[in-house]
């Protein structure tokens, strides 16, 4: 076996190349989008609350699912517009009366956008067994795949950035059909079909995503050596007194003495280590 040094040969050289058939990333992009007055919608319940509530306060955000549908551009080969839905559950304090303690409800707004990124071309039929799909009607269990290019989105939960109490000008504006496993998740059928001037909220919020659009090809790579672990598999959970595990955690440094911008940011140490010098 190679000697190995985090991983690598020491001496620079792989054993073999291997074919191997994996996801790539053909085209990504990241985006900051300020979401601004995004409307709200909430269970009867606490649709009653907003409808008598003097002031709201937005507590927290959180991404429930991204429903993606992608399509080929049919004006530029080898590109496809990726239309994104966003579900989010918003935490809200609710204020019905001066000088009252808020009450805490749940409601769910949605926000949609569109990329166009590069998937390059792959019209091929892919046929592979799998066990979890069986054809209706026979024993064959060979299932089948088109080789088109998967929309990958990673977002980190919004930023709660402000939130109002308004009335609905337009009774359409932003109602789109909400899953029901999307009301699931805050426990029932949210109202969608309020008339104009009724009370509502609107939420801006900012979001971080990064969409990729991948697929899935044969790539050469080198192989330098199989991973063998070298870490003995151990469960000290029902053998550790408290005392014992306590005593292994490492001491929160970081939380008596909180770090500097230069400590965690090298490309702003020069001011304060030029400081220092001095």
């Amino acid at each position: 076996m190679a000697d190995l040094r985090n991983g690598c040969p020491t001496d620079g050289s792989f054993k073999e190349a291997v074919c191997i058939d994996a996801g790539r990333v053909y085209d990504s992009c990241c985006d900051r989008d300020c979401l601004e007055d995004l409307r709200c919608f909430f269970l009867p319940e606490n649709q009653a609350l907003i409808n008598n509530a003097i002031s709201v306060r937005l507590r927290s955000a959180e991404v429930l699912n991204v429903f993606i549908d992608v399509e080929p551009v049919n004006f530029n080969k080898g590109f496809f517009s990726c239309d994104l839905t966003f579900f989010f559950l918003l935490g809200f304090d609710v204020y019905t009366s001066p000088h009252s303690c808020p009450t805490c409800i749940n409601g769910i707004t949605t926000y949609s956008k569109r990329v166009i990124l590069y998937g390059s071309e792959g019209n091929v039929k892919v046929f592979s067994n799998r066990e979890s799909e069986v054809c209706t009607g026979g024993n064959n269990n060979t299932s089948k795949s088109s080789n088109s290019p998967k929309c990958v989105v990673q977002a980190v939960d919004p930023v709660p950035l402000s939130a109002r109490i308004g009335e609905i000008k337009d009774c359409y504006e932003n109602v789109c059909c909400i899953p029901q496993s999307i009301c699931e998740l805050i426990g029932g059928n949210v109202v969608t079909d309020l008339s104009n001037g009724s009370p509502t909220v609107y939420v801006t919020l900012g979001l971080f995503t990064i969409v990729q659009l991948v697929r899935n090809v044969q790539m050469l790579i080198p192989v330098y050596d199989f991973c063998i672990p070298e870490k003995t598999c151990t469960d000290n959970t029902s053998t550790d007194r408290p005392c014992d595990a306590f005593s292994k955690i490492k001491f929160p440094t970081d939380d008596f003495f909180p770090p500097r911008p230069c400590d965690t940011d090298s490309s702003s140490c020069s001011g304060c280590c030029s400081a220092e010098e001095e």
